[in-house]
C-alpha cells in the first residue's frame, strides 16, 4: 500500500524507533528521582528540551512536553481563558480550526465565554482586516492555526502577531501541528504567544508534543499534581516518546528545508495531473498552501466510495481530518469556504511525506484518472 495521509500521521522514522527503544531499555528511571537512574533520564529530558528550543529558536524553559497536539490546543486555550477571565471573557479564533480548537472554543461558551468565529474566504483563509475588526477590549485570546489541515492554506500568521504586538493583554495562540517542519515558525519574531506542536505529524512518536509558552507568561494548569514542566503540566514524563521526538526534529533540522522543497515539487506534479482529470476539481489554493497537501472532489460521487476504489488500488488517502472523518457529515471546514454541499462530501485529502516519491505520484493520477472514468457507477452507489 502506499501511503497518502502523512497528515494524519506519519510513519515512525527506524531511527526515532531506535531511540525510543533505547530510552525505554536504558533511561527507565523517572526524572523526578534524586538518584542515578533519576538523574540519567532527567538529563535526557533536559537534552531533548534543548533540541527543540535550538529548533524553534526559543529559550529551554519555554518548551513545554504534553501528550500531543489536543493537550497542548486545550491547555494553551483553556489555560489563557481560565487565569485572565478577569480581564476578559472574549476569544477570537476561526470557522476553520482543527476541532482541539473548534470544540475547546464551544466548551468555553457553555461556560460562560464568548468567542468570536471568524469567516474565511474560498480559499480557506481569515482576513487579518476582520482579526482587527474581533478584537475588543475584553479580548484575552486570538487562536489561529497556522496551516489548515484538511485544505492545506497557510494563514497569516506573522501579519496577525506583528499587528496584536500593540495589545500585550491579548494573548495569540498558533495551532502549529501542520506547519511544524514544513514551514519556518517564527514564535518570537511573529509575537506567539502559545503555539501547539505534535511529534507524529513529523516521524515522531504518537502521544508526545510541546507546548511553546512564552517566558513570563502564566496559565492555569489543566494538568495537577506532581509539578512537572515548570508546574505547568504535571504527570511523569513519557521520556521515551519525549526522546523519540528529540530526535525527530534532530532530523528536521537536518533534512527539513530539503524534504520541504521536495514535498512542494510532489505537490506541484501531483496538481498537475490532477487538474488534467475530468470531473476532479482542486479545492487547495494554488497559492499560500503547506507544500503536503492537496484536497480535491469530485461531485456526483461520495467522497467514501472514491476513497475505497483507491484503497483497492494500493493507495490510502482519507476524508476530512481523521479526528472526524467518520461522521457522515459535509467538512465544517469546506462549508465554511462556500463550498456546497455536494463537492465537500466528495472531497479527499491527499498529504505527502517524506517517503513518498514521484512515481507513486505517477501512479496514483493514473489510478485517480482510472476512478474518475467510472463516475456513472459510481453514482448509483452514493
Amino acid at each position: 500500500m502506499i501511503y497518502f495521509d502523512n497528515s494524519a500521521t506519519t510513519r515512525p522514522h527506524p531511527q526515532v524507533i531506535e531511540v525510543v527503544k533505547r530510552a525505554m531499555e536504558t533511561y527507565f528511571g523517572n526524572p523526578s528521582s534524586l538518584h542515578q537512574k533519576g538523574l540519567e533520564a532527567e538529563n535526557v529530558l533536559k537534552q531533548a528540551r534543548l533540541v527543540a528550543a535550538q529548533y524553534l529558536g526559543c529559550k529551554p524553559s519555554e518548551i513545554l512536553f504534553t501528550s500531543g497536539g489536543t493537550e497542548s490546543n486545550n491547555a494553551a486555550i483553556k489555560g489563557v481563558a481560565f487565569q485572565y477571565q478577569g480581564r476578559g471573557k472574549h476569544i477570537v479564533t476561526t470557522s476553520i480550526e482543527h476541532p482541539a480548537v473548534y470544540d475547546v472554543c464551544k466548551q468555553l461558551e457553555s461556560f460562560g465565554f464568548s468567542v468570536t468565529f471568524l469567516p474565511v474566504d474560498r480559499d480557506g483563509r481569515v482576513s487579518v482586516e476582520d482579526v482587527k475588526k474581533a478584537v475588543r477590549d475584553d479580548t484575552i485570546l486570538v487562536s489561529v492555526m497556522h496551516v489548515n489541515n484538511e485544505l492545506g492554506t497557510i494563514q497569516p500568521i506573522a501579519e496577525i502577531g506583528e499587528w496584536l504586538k500593540q495589545f500585550p493583554k491579548t494573548l495569540f495562540h498558533v495551532d502549529a501541528v501542520q506547519s511544524f517542519g514544513k514551514l519556518p515558525l517564527r514564535v518570537k519574531e511573529w509575537g506567539i504567544d502559545l503555539a501547539s506542536i505534535s511529534a507524529h505529524k513529523f516521524h515522531g512518536p504518537r502521544g508526545t508534543g510541546i507546548l511553546f509558552k512564552r517566558e513570563g507568561l502564566i496559565i492555569q494548569p489543566l494538568l495537577m499534581g506532581g509539578g512537572q514542566e515548570g508546574g505547568f503540566r504535571s504527570g511523569t514524563e513519557n521520556l521515551p516518546a519525549v526522546a523519540g521526538m528529540a530526535k525527530a526534529i534532530r532530523m528536521l533540522a537536518e533534512e527539513g528545508k530539503r524534504d520541504a522543497d521536495r514535498l512542494s515539487e510532489l505537490t506541484r506534479y501531483l496538481r498537475e495531473g490532477l487538474s488534467s482529470i475530468s470531473g476532479c476539481v482542486i479545492n487547495t489554493p494554488a497559492e499560500g498552501s503547506a507544500p503536503h497537501i492537496v484536497n480535491v472532489s469530485f461531485p456526483g460521487m461520495k467522497a467514501e466510495v472514491v476513497l475505497h476504489a483507491l484503497e483497492e488500488r494500493g493507495f490510502l488517502v482519507s476524508t476530512k481530518s481523521a479526528c472526524s472523518s467518520k461522521a457522515d457529515e459535509p467538512s465544517r471546514v469546506l462549508t465554511a469556504t462556500g463550498m456546497d454541499r455536494e463537492q465537500a462530501l466528495s472531497a479527499i485529502r491527499i498529504s505527502l511525506g517524506r517517503e513518498n516519491t514521484a512515481e507513486e505520484v505517477e501512479k496514483f493520477i493514473a489510478a485517480v484518472r482510472e476512478v474518475g472514468s467510472m463516475r456513472s457507477y459510481m453514482k448509483e452507489k452514493v
